[in-house]
């Protein structure tokens, strides 16, 4: 039921046109708005407190549409730093909040968050620091962009002055979910991709029919198919937890193979579509360039398969298959 609204919410508001409007610099408030004024933004706060209290499993299908539509406003962000915030005392600042899993705290005191999503035109950031839960005000920070064209990904900097104090020591948590929501996004841009893909194969036409009656097409469209299949079921192992927050492990093989499948996709596609997926006028390369973007967002591949591999380590006992098949409900070392 709220897939389906927001969706339709997306598809009025979250337009290609509306998207390099932003990236050139126009106002989000379309979009933020209608989705903050539909009550959406509290999807995971508990009934108790004016919310839906939805489970994760329910609310990564709505993370997915975020990235299906290249959603260019920290909306997954801001619903899961209300969920964060759970046990701070603290009401969710007004605004629009963003997640900044790894920041960086200097000899005197400052505070270094790099490619924080949405960096550039977020108002608060809840940020990891050391372990220690912080809500930093945006507007006090230095902004430097530093994401892929047309990104509003960005670095930021605070002055000893501008931090305030922890609210929790549950600041791991925000990394966890950060990357989940990236899991989440990549597997939805990829959705689109691959239906874009396949659409042009079957309606462009080459030798007097369309090239995807090509064998060699076929067979890249079907080696697509699997990995955007498999991007699809790592995102919902992310949120397969009955916790408030995606578990570790299942993190880390969700991030993993999402982020493993973007070259593949976003290379073939673009080879399949020839000469016009590469223009700035066709919508593909909205996609392409955010799942390069989010493929290293909190961690590439590489970072969180060695989070799996020391999963595999720890186990005393058992085989692969054994663990593969408990992943899940594992405890990452």
């Amino acid at each position: 039921m709220f897939t389906e609204a927001i969706e339709a919410i997306l598809r009025d508001r979250a337009t290609s046109e509306a998207v390099r409007a932003i990236e050139n610099g126009g106002s989000a408030a379309s979009i933020w708005n209608a989705v903050e004024e539909a009550g959406f933004l509290e999807l995971l706060t508990p009934e108790s407190a004016g919310g839906a209290g939805l489970p994760l499993s329910s609310i990564e299908p709505i993370f997915t549409a975020f990235g299906r539509y290249a959603v260019p406003v920290p909306l997954a962000q801001s619903i899961a730093a209300r969920a964060l915030l759970r046990d701070s005392g603290v009401t969710a600042p007004a605004g629009m909040t963003t997640l900044a899993g790894s920041c960086l705290r200097r000899a005197d005191g400052s505070l270094k968050a790099p490619q924080v999503p949405f960096g550039m035109i977020c108002d608060n950031v809840l940020a990891n620091v050391d372990g220690a839960l912080l809500l930093l005000d945006a507007t006090q920070a230095e902004r430097e962009p530093d994401g892929v064209h047309g990104s509003s990904c960005g670095t930021l900097r605070w002055r000893s002055g501008a931090v305030p104090v922890a609210l929790g020591s549950n600041g791991a948590e925000v990394l966890l979910f950060s990357a989940a929501i990236h899991a989440a996004a990549i597997a939805g841009a990829m959705d689109r991709v691959f239906a874009m893909t396949l659409q042009y194969c079957n309606d462009r036409s080459q030798f007097g029919k369309s090239i995807g009656k090509f064998q060699a097409v076929q067979h890249q469209l079907s080696v697509m198919a699997e990995h955007v299949a498999s991007a699809g079921m790592a995102s919902a192992l992310a949120f397969s937890g009955t916790g408030a927050v995606p578990e570790r492990l299942a993190t880390a093989i969700g991030k993993a193979r999402t982020s493993m499948a973007v070259p593949l996709i976003a290379a073939t596609a673009h080879a399949l579509h020839g000469a016009i997926g590469v223009t700035a006028e066709y919508d593909l390369q909205l996609y392409t360039r955010r799942m390069h973007e989010w493929r290293i967002a909190d961690g590439s591949e590489i970072f969180w398969n060695g989070v799996v591999g020391s999963a595999v380590l720890a186990q005393e006992h058992g085989t692969i298959v054994d663990f593969a098949r408990t992943a899940p409900h594992c405890v990452a070392a």
